[in-house]
């Protein structure tokens, strides 16, 4: 799946792109059971000509009522268009919340800097740290066009002096800089705010 923001998923990919909304489906399988207010009569008329002739379909949100019209065919057509719809948003839903993407998201953004701050994890929380970096970089940041990695520490420590284009290489290259990492290094109290600078001071990086 393309890496873009549920919002710009469901713009191609939603209810409303397809024409399968609530609203959408009844104006093409029957017709508003309307009751106007006529000016030269002064009153609320009813339209009572399609009383009883045809099955209506009332809306909870907002009372209106609706003459259905259409032939089984056709409302077999939208079950079906439906059903096709669950299972694309089930995809989307269990893709969303899988591998790197249930702790990083969804990386949108073509250049990134990742800022690495361990603080004073412990030995296997190191590793899992680790293990979710490596995941990202071979899932996510495959996928972009350029990235850098920095360690926030007393010495600050940078994968490369600015980011880098990603190729097969270049990921390799800092999955392996990640794991040949030392699991203790002096710190102090602003590490994390100089590294986040020194990762916005990169020009390519927007965001």
């Amino acid at each position: 799946q393309p890496l873009i923001s549920s919002s710009k998923w469901l713009q191609l990919h939603g209810l409303k792109r397809n024409k399968l909304s609530l609203s959408q489906i009844l104006s093409q399988i029957g017709f508003q059971h309307r009751k106007d207010y006529v000016t030269t009569l002064g009153k609320l008329v009813a339209s009572r000509y399609a009383e009883g002739l045809f099955p209506q379909y009332k809306r909870a949100q907002d009372g209106s009522v609706y003459n259905l019209t259409a032939k089984k065919e056709l409302i077999l057509h939208f079950v079906d268009c439906l059903m096709r719809a669950i299972e694309l948003y089930k995809q989307r839903m269990e893709w969303l919340t899988s591998e790197s993407r249930q702790i990083f998201g969804v990386i949108q953004e073509r250049c990134i800097v990742i800022v690495l701050d361990f603080g004073t994890a412990a030995p296997t929380e190191f590793d899992l740290s680790r293990d979710a970096l490596s995941m990202v970089l071979v899932e996510q940041v495959t996928r972009i066009a350029k990235f850098n990695l920095i360690r926030a520490a007393q010495d600050l420590m940078k994968w490369q002096q600015k980011s880098t284009p990603v190729s097969e290489h270049t990921v390799k290259s800092a999955v392996m800089w990640l794991w040949k990492l030392d699991h203790l290094t002096a710190a102090s109290h602003t590490n994390s705010a100089e590294a986040l600078l020194e990762a916005m001071s990169d020009e390519a990086v927007s965001s």
